[in-house]
């Protein structure tokens, strides 16, 4: 299988499709706001995920559940004017697509019109064939997520990785592939054991991106908070650490501190 990369201008849904066929993994993180989508796109980022996440990293929040739909178009529209080449995909947050297939619906229509994003991303499988269904049936891709779906936190009860007895395992194969049956075009697996997301990646045609879900998927996603250490109290098994972002940002601001009361900011050549 080649693994030679293309240089693609702008990705979409296809660009993605064909990274796969081609062998070439696929990056994705997360953004919530203009300048750090700027600079994650200019970054070559593939995908952009304007994730429910940001009620975790932006909020505060201890779950993904208060996060609103006028919330994740807020921080979706920001996302857009700042990316160039990346698909953002944006997250459907809780509450805006479980009831029925037409809020669904609903919801996924707000999203592409309001803030211009190129995909919505659902939590679930067979339980939610009917909002994808009609979601697509519109035109609207959609990138499906299995394994841990933070969204239902309170079912599981923890964090912990999912599909390690069989019957869950099995679950979780028969719904990729009934999402990719659907027409979804990608498809996240979040913290599951790495040979069985290689198995699913492998018996399915659209890009499996994982996350706490091994090397043998066609591409990884990180929210970007935890990635550049801006984050310091998460430390899960699957999170490489670019930078240490919190230490250098909390000795900068120390310094600041420092040099405003000690008289040293502003001097004379930072004055008018």
């Amino acid at each position: 299988m080649s693994t030679a990369k293309k240089d693609y201008k702008k990705i979409t849904t296809k660009s993605l499709i064909d990274m796969k066929a081609q062998g070439e993994k696929i990056s994705m993180l997360t953004a919530y706001d203009y300048t750090m989508a700027k600079i994650v796109d200019s970054a070559g980022i593939d995908v952009i995920l304007v994730g429910d996440s940001a009620s975790n990293v932006m909020a505060g929040h201890e779950t993904t559940l208060p996060i609103t739909l006028d919330q994740m178009i807020y921080h979706a529209s920001s996302v857009v004017r700042g990316a160039n080449r990346a698909l953002v995909v944006v997250d459907l947050p809780f509450g805006s697509y479980q009831s029925d297939s037409k809020e669904a619906l609903r919801s996924a229509i707000r999203i592409m019109k309001e803030s211009g994003g190129h995909a919505v991303k659902l939590e679930g499988g067979k339980e939610i064939k009917e909002s994808i269904k009609k979601i697509l049936n519109a035109g609207i891709p959609v990138m499906g997520h299995l394994g841990l779906t933070p969204q239902s936190i309170y079912k599981f009860g923890t964090y912990t990785v999912r599909a390690k007895e069989e019957q869950e395992a099995l679950k979780l194969i028969e719904d990729a592939q009934l999402l990719e049956k659907l027409g979804c075009f990608a498809l996240v697996l979040e913290k599951i054991p790495a040979k069985l997301a290689q198995q699913i990646a492998e018996s399915i045609s659209i890009p499996v991106i994982g996350i706490g879900a091994g090397s043998g998927v066609d591409g990884q996603v990180l929210v970007i908070h935890d990635m550049l250490g801006m984050n310091n109290e998460f430390s899960p098994r699957f999170l490489r650490r670019y930078m240490n972002l919190y230490e250098g940002m909390t000795q900068a601001v120390s310094q600041y501190v420092e040099d405003v009361k000690s008289k040293d900011f502003p001097n004379e050549k930072e004055q008018y």
